[in-house]
């Protein structure tokens, strides 16, 4: 082993067929975990414990500004550099309320150390202590074009803090956290208040710097098939023998309990014109405890499910039933020093308080007393196995997600680092007690009888953030009338010196400092299709050989294309319903817990697929997705049948509750994701697919879901008859595609289970009812809200201009996202993000995230096509763009992805050879090939198609450019 370190901890980790090893550096006590197996998907991560003094937002500064350059990579945007040039799988950082997090990924061994390379010494060796201009671009500054100027405030955290604390769900978390542990870290906002940001000096930003990240302060983190010893060896030579050990105080303390609740009331601002009823948040918060103990850590996702999140739990529905809440949520957050619960009611009045806490506790005292429903604790803990089991965390990497889970003890308690990573035995633990009343013993000790708990309010006030403007823009006024001349021209001068800052690119010199691949690095041929297509009585079979740890993936694809745009929102409503009511053998608690007892779960998804080469042609399916270990694979076919075919719609009382619920969940949606809500109303003027993903999961949804609440009593029959219609039309042996995702005992499995599906389907294919018209519309539309930001989206169609896709368009995302949009957008502008996408049938859309500008965004979309004209770049900068399009395309797919990618390529007609040709469009990619992109771009962006979601104001102050401005709600 080598003498730099020692080995303080090895542990066999079973659930992860992995071996975990402790190693502390001897010069600087630096902490160093390597979790060590087979995994391709390589990853890394150095964090640092930073419990922030104050809500200045330090913390959340100094995670964006050491990724601006560094002594040995000293470019400004080594980030960006990264993202356009590299195979990773993942790249980026995260500030949490007590950590900072600089986690990469990569599948290629020499792409995987470059970025550590990049990363260890942006923490390290930033230049932030000699560039001001770091600090003033990604924290705050004041502006000022020209003397008659307003003097205004900007920068990347803080325009980004300001959209965070738009969003009454982000506020909520936020004071429930500083609710529950006044005296600690956790009473502070790491990510930083945006009236409090500007307060923080250059000094103190530095100093913050200075005094957490040393490597005696550090936890590195390595994960998958690596080089222990020489992964050690790079880790001292390169960086930590540097160092002398430092003693760093920055352990976090302890909340110490409450003799007695808190009550917490506050405001949240909603639009002039939205309705302050039924908008109240009501908060039911209890500290459990220390995040150290490893069955509380697991029992609370537990419970969690059986009192509240499983459909007709009994906090749930008592909730509901006493008319307190549209909607009810509960969330368990243990990554933070004490573990916390909260129950939330969303849709509720400030005068309702009180009822909302006596029901909870006497709900909560009756469940004690007769005990909690045991088969839904089982339910709840077989589903919890399954996941450990599965591990698939979508496009997250598996290492990522074990490594963020192993700091919830090792960032408190080096000596136990792995505690939390042994999810299948501690389950074992746990259902072992059930019977002996676990669950009844902890919500009574934890919950109930637990005085270390909080009540907190989140009242609507209307016209709050124009107020909050007003008195910013009053104090910047006053601020301004106060400076004399030469303090005025100084603002001036440092504005545009700093956007000349900001506009002078690295020297090419710094640029090749950052290591690269090469294009021989890159794999020329297109990554295979899991895709085998067989026949069964029938019915096609889609088999997708992959190994899936023992888990069978069957789909059972409904090809519903021909159904009616009028029909699109019913669908919507069957997807989100089914499984939620009553069948003709169950109750809808008792098919959930059956399900979870013998299956990881049955989800349906409507999902719209381009038929390649067709414009404006696509394949609509329903799919029913279910995934079972191979023995319980009669159960899961008996579940999915008694869902589909045996649903009873007619209890009125149950769909209005859904209804309502799930008004308030897309409500939620739409404001956490003004981006995507503005991207798909300016595509659906020319896009029937983006109409269709409007009218079933974006604004006209959420209108026709509101609609449908209003109204229920005279709607209620057609929408019962609307279901049962559409189940009769969709789940029939006509529609029927198998996609069956496992080894070959899938296929054999899928095989027989076709057989035993087929004569219970319907045997017929009937038609949708209503009408289809779908008709083309310039939009050009403003969407109010209460927010401080804006979501700016343009929009066109590049093939009905007459221009073809080809592979070349992928290399704009890349091209525009991390070049000319970033410096544009998001580094002069202030923006947190934007980007762009263009699909095979040229939708093309760009679109910016939390964003402080309008009209000036949307001038920098119409210059793209100038942009692209005069696009150049060397050898090495197209190299550049290439390797990030091609990382994009080959980021690792879990099995079930891969089921799904062969899925698509089916339906959407998509062949090996149009993959392998659209790839070789990418790598082959020359300087003339992007300029000639120009042309379709402009074509698009003439169309104008535009959407804005954001602060009231400001799309009145810019009404000029809409034909409609509406309230977002």
């Amino acid at each position: 082993m080598n003498k730099a370190y020692d080995l303080l901890k090895e542990e066999k980790l079973e659930g992860l067929d992995s071996l975990g090893f402790i190693f502390e550096h001897k010069k600087t006590k630096a902490r160093i975990c390597f979790i060590s197996n087979d995994d391709t998907n390589k990853v890394f991560y150095i964090g640092f414990r930073t419990p922030p003094k104050d809500s200045t937002g330090v913390a959340h500064i100094v995670e964006h500004t050491v990724l601006c350059g560094s002594d040995k990579y000293p470019v400004k945007d080594p980030f960006v550099e990264l993202v356009k040039g590299s195979l990773n799988t993942f790249l980026n950082a995260m500030t949490y309320p007590d950590k900072t997090v600089y986690p990469i990924a990569s599948t290629n061994n020499t792409d995987y150390m470059n970025l550590i390379d990049v990363y260890m010494d942006a923490v390290f060796h930033p230049n932030i202590y000699k560039y001001r201009e770091i600090f003033e671009q990604e924290g705050w500054h004041y502006e000022m074009e020209d003397a008659d100027s307003e003097l205004t405030i900007n920068g990347v955290v803080y325009n980004e803090m300001k959209g965070a604390y738009s969003s009454p769900d982000d506020v909520l978390s936020r004071q429930i956290l500083n609710s529950l542990f006044p005296d600690t870290t956790y009473a502070i906002e790491s990510g930083g208040d945006p009236k409090v940001i500007p307060s923080l000096t250059y000094e103190d930003f530095l100093a913050f710097h200075s005094k957490y990240y040393h490597p005696s302060n550090s936890y590195i983190y390595v994960y998958g098939d690596v080089d222990i010893d020489e992964m050690l060896e790079y880790l001292d030579k390169k960086y930590l023998c540097k160092y002398d050990y430092l003693e760093v105080d920055s352990e976090i303390q302890m909340q110490k309990p409450f003799d007695k609740p808190v009550d917490i009331t506050l405001d949240y601002s909603i639009a002039a014109d939205q309705d302050v009823e039924n908008n109240t948040f009501l908060s039911y918060n209890v500290c459990i405890g220390d995040v150290l103990d490893p069955n509380m850590y697991r029992a609370f996702d537990v419970l969690n499910y059986a009192l509240v999140s499983a459909p007709g739990a009994p906090l749930y529905q008592a909730l509901i039933d006493a008319d307190i809440a549209e909607d009810v949520e509960c969330s368990f957050e243990a990554s933070q020093r004490q573990m916390y619960f909260s129950i939330v009611a969303r849709g509720a009045n400030e005068e309702d308080k009180d009822k909302f806490v006596e029901t909870i506790e006497s709900t909560l005292k009756r469940e004690i007393q007769k005990g909690i429903d045991k088969k839904t604790l089982y339910a709840s803990i077989n589903g919890e196995q399954f996941r450990a089991r599965e591990l698939d965390f979508g496009s997250a990497p598996k290492g990522l997600i074990i490594g963020l889970q192993l700091l919830d003890s090792w960032l408190y308690d080096k000596d136990r680092p792995f505690i939390h990573l042994h999810a299948v035995e501690i389950f074992e633990k746990i259902k072992s007690r059930v019977e002996n009343g676990l669950f009844d013993y902890i919500a009574d000790v934890y919950l109930l009888s637990n005085n270390h708990k909080s009540i907190v309010t989140l009242r609507p006030k209307q016209g709050l953030t124009a107020k909050d403007d007003e008195e910013l823009k009053s104090k910047l006024a006053a601020k301004k009338a106060a400076m004399t001349a030469e303090e005025i021209a100084e603002i001036v001068e440092h504005t545009a010196y700093l956007k000349e800052y900001q506009q002078t690119p690295s020297s090419k010199e710094d640029l090749a400092k950052i290591p690269m691949l090469t294009r021989f690095d890159l794999t020329r041929e297109a990554r295979p299709i899991d895709l085998a297509v067989y026949e069964e009585n029938g019915t096609t079979i889609l088999h997708h050989k992959v190994s899936t740890n023992g888990i069978h993936y069957f789909n059972m694809v409904f090809d519903i294309s021909d159904v009616t745009l009028s029909d699109i929102p019913y669908v919507s409503l069957l997807e989100r319903f089914i499984g939620l009511m009553d069948t003709e053998h169950y109750t809808y608690t008792d098919y959930t817990n059956e399900m979870y007892l013998h299956t990881g779960g049955i989800t349906t998804s409507t999902t719209v697929h381009e038929v390649f080469g067709e414009h404006d042609k696509y394949k609509i399916s329903f799919e029913v997705r279910s995934k079972f270990i191979y023995d319980e694979a009669d159960a899961a076919r008996d579940l999915v049948i008694e869902m589909i075919r045996h649903t009873i719609f007619s209890d009125e009382k149950r769909l209005s509750e859904l209804i309502t619920a799930e008004k308030s969940h897309i409500e939620a949606n739409l404001n956490a994701k003004g981006n995507q809500v503005a991207a798909t109303r300016a595509r659906s003027g020319f896009s029937k697919r983006a109409m269709i993903s409007d009218m079933s999961s974006g604004l006209e949804f959420y209108r026709f879901l509101v609609d449908l609440e209003e109204n229920f009593d005279s709607k209620k029959d057609k929408v019962i008859s609307k279901l049962n219609k559409l189940c009769n039309t969709i789940f029939s042996t006509e529609r029927l595609i198998i996609s069956s995702t496992g080894k070959a005992e899938a296929l054999e499995q899928a095989r027989s289970l076709v057989n035993d599906i087929r004569p219970l389907l319907s045997q017929t294919k009937t038609s949708f009812e209503g009408q289809d018209e779908y008709e083309p519309h310039q939009v050009k539309e403003g969407l109010k809200d209460a927010s401080q930001i804006q979501y700016v989206a343009m929009a066109g169609d590049f093939v009905k201009a007459g221009f073809k896709y080809n592979g070349a368009y992928r290399l704009l995302n890349t091209i525009l996202g991390y070049d000319y949009f970033w410096i544009k957008v998001r580094v002069q502008g202030g923006a947190y993000g934007c980007s762009m996408n263009c699909s095979r049938q040229g939708d093309m859309v760009f679109v910016s995230y939390r964003d402080p500008n309008l009209l000036e965004t949307i001038n920098v979309f119409k210059e793209t096509g100038d942009y692209l004209k005069n696009f150049d770049a060397d050898d090495r900068d197209m190299t550049k763009y290439i390797i990030g399009t091609i990382s994009g395309m080959d980021t690792p797919l879990t099995p079930s992805q891969r089921g799904l990618r062969g899925l698509n390529c089916y339906l959407s007609g998509i062949t090996y050879e149009d993959l392998q040709k659209t790839r070789n469009e990418v790598l082959d990619a020359t300087v003339e090939d992007v300029r000639a992109l120009a042309e379709p771009v402009e074509a698009a962006i003439s169309q104008q198609y535009i959407c804005v979601v954001g602060n009231e104001n400001a799309i009145e102050e810019n009404r000029d450019i809409f034909t409609s401005i509406q309230s977002l709600y």
